[in-house]
């Protein structure tokens, strides 16, 4: 039976019709959380594309009104940033307007956007009834690709091209294909991927001096080949930007570009991420990396460093996981922060995550067997039951370089993993979030 209604809402470009991989409602809690500070401190104008996409989100989560909330939000963003060509700009949120409608069951609201949409196409010429493929769409779509993850960095490279192909010209564009071919870059690492990101990454901070998300970026293309400059453009963000995203972005880097990990490298990453916190102190992540360069500290076993940083440790992780209750990473570092005061209380986390395990994704469920096998090999001297643990996460299937590598460690030597060198004093590398 034919479904005019629901075929013009497919037929729209919008989140509802863009192909997002959001696997279950946790996961797209965390892209909310992640888009939030994105949201409020982009460089670009482009906040009416992430308001949308977070209604999209919240849509998503069965949160209709909320949804419909964060669309008027992004209508008034969309004119204010774009007053001259506001219809253009409007075409995506409208789509988005009415699929929330039509899952609220309110086909009349439904038809006075599709009304819109069709006036607005027609004005375009359009050969598409509900759609134009013009470059603000595709632009807003590239955005859209790149806060649902950087794994969409071709994607949203694709999109940005075909916006520029109208509008050569458009600094935003640019900027956006920049961090898209970065965001490429991050999950190849390839020579190539690297110059053609550094090439954009220049081009875009030659013309927007403090846009410093994109020095960030560029500071990370930078870091194997031109370390002076790359230290340089971390300080300059570090002291000037007010954005907690990118703060979070060169505290890891400050700790990357700067071997070996010192104590006072630490205490410097951390006093950027608590510049961050005291500018958004509801963003998680920015615990759970303030946490990070607790533990980080531990590694170096003095004693006067370690009561500086288990309390602030434990307390960081605690607050992260105030904020997300569903992180499994963030549990396991917990537990590992209380692992330096109270064994007990770690080997509890470990039990109760075992329990938890097969619901768990894949990747979580290799970090809780290694976490788990370490425990059982460094608290509680039980090698074999360890091996076992190491052995059973190397049985799960999927592609998770981190973990991969840190198995293979354990496997070839089940005494010479991470904790374990902490025996023979400070690690030469700082540990790497997951």
């Amino acid at each position: 039976m034919s479904r005019p209604l629901r075929s013009k809402l497919e037929s729209l470009q919008c989140h509802f019709t863009w192909d997002f991989e959001f696997k279950d409602k946790v996961d797209a809690l965390h892209t909310l959380q992640t888009l939030a500070p994105q949201a409020q401190h982009t460089p670009h104008r482009n906040r009416g594309a992430y308001l949308a996409m977070r209604a999209y989100l919240q849509d998503f989560q069965g949160n209709y009104e909320e949804a419909l909330d964060s669309l008027r939000e992004a209508e008034g963003a969309l004119k204010r940033d774009h007053p001259a060509n506001f219809s253009r700009q409007a075409l995506v949120t409208y789509g988005d307007y009415a699929w929330v409608y039509y899952h609220l069951v309110n086909y009349d609201m439904v038809d006075l956007y599709l009304g819109r949409i069709h006036d607005i196409c027609r004005s375009l010429a359009s050969p598409e009834a509900y759609s134009a493929m013009i470059p603000e769409v595709h632009a807003q779509k590239g955005w859209s690709l790149l806060a649902g993850g950087f794994r969409n960095g071709d994607q949203a490279a694709e999109c940005f091209r075909k916006a520029l192909e109208a509008e050569e010209s458009n600094e935003e564009f640019q900027a956006g294909l920049a961090i898209s071919v970065y965001a490429s870059y991050t999950h190849s690492w390839t020579t190539e991927k690297r110059e053609e990101a550094q090439k954009l990454l220049e081009e875009v901070v030659a013309h927007q001096p403090q846009n410093y998300e994109a020095k960030a970026y560029l500071a990370q293309t930078l870091m194997a080949v031109d370390t002076e400059r790359a230290l340089f453009l971390v300080d300059d963000v570090a002291r000037e930007s007010v954005n907690p995203e990118v703060l979070r972005i060169v505290s890891k880097l400050y700790k990357k570009q700067r071997f070996p990990c010192t104590i006072s490298i630490l205490r410097k990453a951390i006093s950027i991420l608590k510049k961050a916190i005291a500018l958004d102190p509801g963003y998680h992540l920015l615990h759970y990396d303030l946490g990070m360069g607790y533990l980080q500290m531990l590694e170096h076993s003095l004693s006067d460093v370690r009561e500086e940083a288990i309390e602030p440790a434990i307390e960081s992780f605690k607050r992260a996981l105030e904020m997300d209750p569903f992180s499994i990473f963030t549990r396991l570092k917990l537990a590992k922060a209380y692992g330096e005061r109270s064994p007990a209380y770690e080997e509890e986390i470990y039990l109760n995550l075992m329990e938890e395990l097969p619901g768990a994704s894949k990747r979580c469920q290799q970090s809780i067997y290694m976490h788990w096998g370490d425990f059982l090999l460094h608290k509680k001297g039980m090698k074999s039951q360890a091996l076992e643990m190491y052995q059973a996460a190397a049985r799960i299937p999927g592609d998770h370089s981190l973990e991969r590598k840190q198995l293979e460690i354990r496997l070839k030597r089940p005494g010479e993993d991470v904790q374990g060198r902490r025996r023979n004093g400070p690690s030469e590398r700082c540990l790497q979030l997951p």
